[in-house]
């Protein structure tokens, strides 16, 4: 299991700075091989928390720790990478000990500050160094605006952005189904790696407008109408239109309720997979009047006598 470097030092996930390098100072204090002469396990303890406070106190390395977590980070990252433009003689000569080496006394172990590494070999942790491609960079995300019709048909879309310094313009195909959330992913069209490995991704997200005729739920879609008190009490034949642009004719049953749901299966939004699609769901709405005719107000007043 990957060491977890804020358990490390001590320190919680939220530790500033100054909390992070004071934690570090007082273990290397205890294990440093010219305090904890001979003590193996000293020595081990102290190679952990020197990998942990190179991670933790550069301000790049520690977000790319953060993103991948303990294990993906160590099999991303070489001890070269962990431990590149990391001045240890500065760290242990602010911590009083001294000079650009220290010996635990029996030459079984010597640190040399310099060359990038604390313990020699120009690598880290006595020439091992993981074997695996350094990481890539960055993914970007582009929220891409769609409409319904756009969503059912498909279509062709430029993405203009900004990429390692330029202005570039991309031609991108968005497919049948693309709701809201659903992403592209186009390689290498992300941030340059910080490490030399491959660019990022960018990721076109869609984010389907507001339509003045349909909502929509998931690959659903509902819309509202209208029928009158009289029609929903006996009955009606209504028409409904359709995102394709079609008029279908829809049975309204005596003793429809206000806010029945009624179903036309397969006239929604297309999956992006496969042929199927979703629904279209009409709100039927009964509205009250408010006001009324002398002459409605009669018959109205007569259905109440019929017991209506």
């Amino acid at each position: 299991m990957a060491d977890d470097y804020y358990k490390l030092l001590g320190v919680e996930k939220s530790a500033s700075s100054a909390e992070i390098k004071k934690a570090y100072r007082k273990l290397a204090m205890k294990y440093h091989p010219d305090h904890a002469k001979g003590d193996k396990a000293a020595e081990e303890k102290f190679k952990k928390i020197s990998e942990a406070y190179a991670v933790l106190s550069d301000a790049e390395k520690r977000k790319q720790y953060d993103t991948y977590g303990s294990a993906d980070f160590q099999q991303r990252f070489s001890q070269e990478d962990i431990f590149r433009n990391f001045d240890f003689g500065d760290i242990f000569r602010e911590f009083g000990f001294g000079g650009r080496g220290a010996s635990t006394g029996d030459g079984g172990f010597r640190f040399t500050f310099g060359g990038g590494s604390p313990f020699g070999g120009g690598s880290p942790f006595g020439g091992r160094r993981a074997q695996q491609a350094a990481p890539k960079g960055s993914d970007l995300v582009y929220e891409m605006p769609l409409t319904l019709q756009e969503v059912l048909n498909g279509a062709n879309k430029t993405v203009s952005f900004q990429h390692q310094g330029r202005s570039e313009n991309i031609n991108v195909k968005i497919p049948k189904g693309m709701i809201t959330g659903k992403k592209l992913r186009l390689a290498g069209k992300g941030e340059p790696s910080p490490y030399g490995g491959p660019a990022g991704d960018l990721y076109i997200k869609s984010l389907m407008v507001d339509d003045p005729l349909f909502s929509v739920e998931d690959h659903d879609l509902i819309i509202n109408h209208e029928i009158k008190l009289t029609q929903a009490i006996l009955g009606t034949q209504i028409s409904v239109p359709t995102l394709d642009g079609k008029q279908m004719s829809l049975k309204i049953p005596p003793g429809t309720r206000h806010k029945t749901k009624m179903r036309l299966a397969g006239m929604g939004l297309p999956h992006m997979k496969g042929e199927s699609r979703g629904d279209l769901y009409v709100m039927v709405l009964v509205p009250t009047p408010h006001h009324l005719t002398p002459e409605q107000e009669r018959l109205i007043t007569q259905l109440a006598q019929a017991g209506l």
